[in-house]
Order: structure tokens, then C-alpha cells, then sequence
């Protein structure tokens, strides 16, 4: 994918933006729900969890009266709730339909595709195992779709240790992953899976095609500036991967949620910087920070 380039007209210093930078489609589809919901005078309205992984956005909508409440038992019968982009438990969605209590889902499509494809295999009777984070929500959601039981890790020394300790040679299993993740160490891990436990393991491409998109992006302008700066929430799973794309091509780089928190010195002598953004971030933060990058 090709990178637009923004030439400073104060000293022909360049910053390399990334054309994918800022929300993908899921996050979008998240916010136009909870806009409509809003305009529609909903009340009490929670969201169950942080809609999207951005305090920025978050505190819009807490000043629009949107509640965010992490304990499902806490929301009231009479509210109305969204389901946060990265899906919740099922469970947790099924109690709150018990009580009757009003769901607007806001899952991710790709996210609840990955849901219903865990839940088709676990009832064949195969055993997931999950590249992702444990206690990231969206894993949380996935894994409670694998009825059949599930083994999560997060790197591939995490996976080794499985392979040395807990996997039943025996037992069928199939491999996804949690859909902001890092898609080179993904192949690595399919590649190790099917050498010491299956050779035809079932593996099931769950890492939407945006993280991918900006991934790929990153690295290739990482290859092509003296440092990057990533824009996202501290808590955005998809944003610290696009950080750890950045430092893996060996070159300084610093993750800010806003301009504000730009470190300006340790800029100063960079002759081409790379900008880019996590899925939840929105433009105008994006902007602003590029243009506090022009000050350069």
C-alpha cells in the first residue's frame, strides 16, 4: 500500500502519513450505532465496557450521557445498552436478554464472524487455541463461544510451553486468532503447529483484513523514515501492535494519544517521520498531531 507524503513548506522536512491511519470500519459502525441511539433520546443508556478503545471518544460521549458500566448486573432494567465493537461474553449478552433489559449489538462484524466460526467448530467437538490476549475483552467474548474447551497465548514461547505441558496429542483442535494480532507471528505460529502437533490442523484466518492493512503499512513506511509516531488509546490492542511493527524495524518511536504528549525534542533532528494511527483513533487527533509535527 502506497503512503501519501506531506512535505513541510518550513525546512522540506517530510512526515510520512499513513493513509490507513484512524478508524476502520468496525469502530465506524460501533459510533454510528451509538450516534443514532443517542439522537433517538434513549435513557438510562449505558454501553457495556468502553464502546471502542479511546478515552478521547469516551469522554465525548460521557458529556452526551452515555454511561459506560463494566458490571452487567449493575445496568438496570429499564436502560437500553450497546455492545462495545469488541463483542462481550455470551453469557453476559444472554443475561442481560433474560432481564429484558434493551441490546443494541455493536460487536464488530468481523469480530462476531469469528465468534459464530468458534462456536461451528467447537460444536464438531475440536478444542481452540487462541493467538490473542487473555484478558483482553475481545478474547474473553471469542473464548466463551469454545465450548469444547480453549487454550490461550499470547506470544510464541507461550504456544511452546502449551505444546510442552498441556496439549493432548489425542484431541482435535483448530487455530484462530484474536482479530487485532500481529499477522507475521500468526504464519510463525501456524508453521509451528502444524511441525510438533498437527500437520492438517485446521487454521481459520480471523485477523481482519484493516489490521492487517495497517500493519503492512506501517512497516513499510517504518522502512523508509528516522522514527514513527502511532497515535491510539494506551489500552488499544491494535495500536500497540502497530508500535511494536515501528521499534521491530529498529527506529525510534513514540505512542502518543494526543499532541500534547508529543516529545518534540527527541524529533528534532529526524529528517523524515512516519505518522500513523490505531483503529480507534479519530481524525482530528490525527491531524492535530500531524500538524503539531510540522512545527519541525
Amino acid at each position: 500500500m502506497t503512503a501519501s507524503v506531506t512535505v513541510t513548506e518550513e525546512n522540506q522536512s517530510r512526515i510520512v502519513r499513513a493513509r490507513t491511519a484512524g478508524f476502520c470500519m468496525g469502530v465506524g459502525l460501533a459510533l454510528r450505532k451509538l450516534d443514532a441511539v443517542t439522537r433517538e433520546g434513549h435513557a438510562p443508556l449505558f454501553t457495556l465496557g468502553p464502546i471502542i478503545h479511546n478515552p478521547q471518544v469516551l469522554e465525548k460521549y460521557e458529556s452526551m450521557g452515555v454511561t459506560q458500566q463494566d458490571n452487567p448486573d449493575a445496568i438496570p432494567a429499564s436502560a437500553t445498552v450497546v455492545i462495545r465493537a469488541h463483542g462481550v461474553p455470551r453469557l453476559i449478552e444472554a443475561g442481560l436478554a433474560e432481564r429484558q433489559i434493551a441490546i443494541i449489538d455493536a460487536t464488530c462484524p468481523k469480530v462476531k464472524k469469528a465468534q459464530l466460526l468458534i462456536a461451528d467448530q467447537a460444536a464438531a467437538g475440536r478444542r481452540l487455541l487462541l493467538f490473542g490476549e487473555e484478558d483482553h475483552p475481545e478474547v474473553k467474548g471469542l473464548v466463551s463461544y469454545a465450548s469444547a474447551g480453549a487454550h490461550v497465548f499470547d506470544s510464541i514461547e507461550a504456544l511452546e510451553s502449551l505444546l510442552d505441558n498441556e496439549l493432548d496429542a489425542g484431541a482435535d483442535y483448530f487455530l484462530a486468532a484474536q482479530t487485532t494480532q500481529d499477522r507475521v507471528e500468526f504464519e510463525a505460529i501456524v508453521a509451528l503447529l502444524r511441525s510438533r502437533l498437527d500437520p492438517d490442523l485446521p487454521v481459520f484466518e480471523t485477523i481482519c483484513d484493516a489490521t492487517r492493512q495497517r500493519q503492512d503499512e506501517a512497516l513499510s513506511i517504518a522502512r523508509e523514515v528516522d522514527a514513527m509516531v502511532v497515535v491510539g488509546g494506551y489500552t488499544s490492542g491494535n495500536t500497540r501492535r502497530l508500535v511494536d511493527v515501528a521499534k521491530g524495524r529498529g527506529i525510534p518511536c513514540q505512542h502518543v494519544e494526543t499532541a500534547d504528549e508529543l516529545d518534540m525534542d527527541a524529533l528534532a533532528d529526524k529528517r523524515r517521520i512516519g505518522l500513523t494511527a490505531g483503529a480507534s483513533t479519530p481524525k482530528e487527533i490525527i491531524d492535530a498531531v500531524e500538524e503539531r509535527l510540522r512545527t519541525l
